[in-house]
This record gives C-alpha cells, sequence and structure tokens, in this order.
C-alpha cells in the first residue's frame, strides 16, 4: 500500500460518515449547514500552509471550479437526504465515481468513450434506479421521491469537478481552504436571504465541527495529496469503497437492516464503475 493510496482511502473514511452526520442534522437547515461545516473545513488549510495564505491564491477561474465543487455537490447532498429515503439517495449520490469514468471524454480530449463504458453506465444506471425502487428492507415499499433529482445532480456535480481540476494549472493542496472559505461564506448568505433563523444546540455544534474537519474539511485535503502524489487511476478504484461504507454506516446509525434490493444495486453500483476502471487502465 502505498502512501498516496493511504491518503486516498484516509479521505474515503472520512466521506463513509457524510451521509449519516447530514442525516443526524437533517433539522438544520442546508445551506447554514453547508456554510458553517465548509467554514470549519477551511481552517485546516492554515497550518498546511504555514498560515501563508499566499497559498490560497488561485486563479478566479480555478477558484470558480473549486467553488462550483465544494457548494454544488453538498448543497444538493443535504438536500436530497432529507427529500428522499437516505439509503437510497445516499447511493444515487455514489454514481459520482462511475461518472468521473464516463463524463471523461466530454472534459479531457485525450479520453475516448469504449463500448465497455457504455455498458458499465447502463449497469450504473440500473443499480440507482434498483436503490431508489427496492425500499430499504424495513418499510419494503417502493416510492418514488423528488429528492432523488438533487442526489443525482449532486454526484454530476462532483463528477465534473473532479474533471475539471485536470484542466487547470496546478495548485498547492492549502488551495483548496479558499475554495472552502469562498462556498462556506456564500452558503451562509444564501441562508441569511432564503432561510429561517434556528438556534443550534451544543451538540449541533459539535456535530457541525466533526463535519467540519472530516468529511467536509479534511477529505478534500487528504484527496488532493493522493492525487497529487499517486496513480490516479488507482485511487479512482479505491473511491468506489466509499457508497458501500457510506451505505453500511449510515444503515447502522438508523438501525436499519439492508434489504436484498441495497445489496444489490450498491453491488451493481460499484460492479459497473470497477468495470469502466478497468478499461480505463487497459
Amino acid at each position: 500500500m502505498t502512501p498516496a493510496n493511504l491518503l486516498a482511502l484516509g479521505a474515503i473514511a472520512l466521506w463513509a460518515s457524510l451521509a449519516a452526520l447530514g442525516v443526524a442534522l437533517s433539522h438544520v437547515p442546508p445551506f447554514l449547514l453547508t456554510g458553517l461545516s465548509l467554514l470549519v473545513g477551511c481552517l485546516i488549510a492554515l497550518p498546511l500552509s504555514r498560515f501563508d495564505l499566499r497559498q490560497w491564491r488561485v486563479p478566479l477561474s480555478t477558484l470558480a471550479i473549486g467553488v462550483y465543487g465544494l457548494f454544488g455537490f453538498h448543497f444538493l447532498l443535504f438536500i436530497a437526504l432529507r427529500h428522499a429515503p437516505p439509503v437510497q439517495a445516499n447511493l444515487v449520490n455514489y454514481l459520482w465515481p462511475l461518472g468521473i469514468v464516463v463524463m471523461a471524454p466530454l472534459f479531457l480530449p485525450a479520453v475516448s468513450l469504449t463500448t465497455r463504458h457504455v455498458l458499465a453506465a447502463l449497469l450504473g444506471f440500473a443499480g440507482a434506479a434498483l436503490a431508489i425502487l427496492g425500499g430499504t428492507g424495513d418499510a419494503g415499499e417502493a416510492r418514488w421521491a423528488w429528492g432523488y433529482i438533487p442526489a443525482l445532480g449532486s454526484a454530476f456535480i462532483w463528477a465534473s469537478y473532479s474533471l475539471l481540476t485536470q484542466r487547470v494549472r496546478a495548485f498547492p493542496t492549502a488551495a483548496i481552504g479558499s475554495f472552502a472559505l469562498i462556498s462556506g461564506l456564500l452558503a451562509l448568505l444564501c441562508h441569511a436571504l432564503l432561510e429561517p433563523s434556528v438556534a443550534l444546540s451544543s451538540r449541533d455544534l459539535g456535530l457541525i465541527a466533526v463535519l467540519g474537519l472530516g468529511p467536509l474539511g479534511g477529505a478534500f485535503f487528504l484527496w488532493d495529496a493522493a492525487l497529487k502524489r499517486g496513480d490516479a487511476r488507482q485511487i479512482g478504484v479505491l473511491s468506489f469503497l466509499t457508497p458501500l461504507l457510506s451505505t453500511l454506516t449510515l444503515l447502522v446509525m438508523r438501525g436499519e437492516t439492508p434489504s436484498v434490493a441495497v445489496g444489490m444495486a450498491a453491488a451493481m453500483i460499484v460492479g459497473a464503475a470497477v468495470l469502466a476502471t478497468r478499461q480505463q487502465k487497459a
């Protein structure tokens, strides 16, 4: 196991807690939750840059991509988790590893789409449909919820953000602090304009701190460091552990037993992504 892969596994472990923390904080307005968490997360860049804010500076186009990714992805994910069954919405959101592979030809001219990529995409979306319609086991009732649309949107944003960062000039990992800072301030502005004021308990503040230091902070820095040091193809394969770990964490937190449909959906989504990546490595 290379150091880069260990960094990637650290990010994956933190991301596995994202959906569970989002559900635990579902009573907090999503703009407020996103904003506060990202502001906490941006603080990690201070010691990482040795308090040299010049490392936070990036071209405006790169900053726009970062804000699009961090702000857009998490806001849509939190919306999805409170307007659709969380386990299924979480699985749909984790179509992003497959999206990176399938959408690569649209963003990276040197990459082509093969027949195997198309088959993998069909398998992955079939898995998402099964997750949506299959129920959680306890409820046992298939139903549509509009929250699946933002779940799919969050997957698209993270996949496209990941690809767009490969088209810009290299930047230091500490610059992710600027992505999180601007995204957090934008989210708080939206909260002030669009959401009701709420009182946060000490428990809420503690969970928001964990969210900011973990899946909405530390994970971004670990992921960027891993990609800068290792083989992106190997790291991409490791990322397919995320939906399984995240779904398992969410089920445990909710005290639910996974249904056969949810298990099959997870296997199909992960299998499709691995299939597509193996072709990419060839």
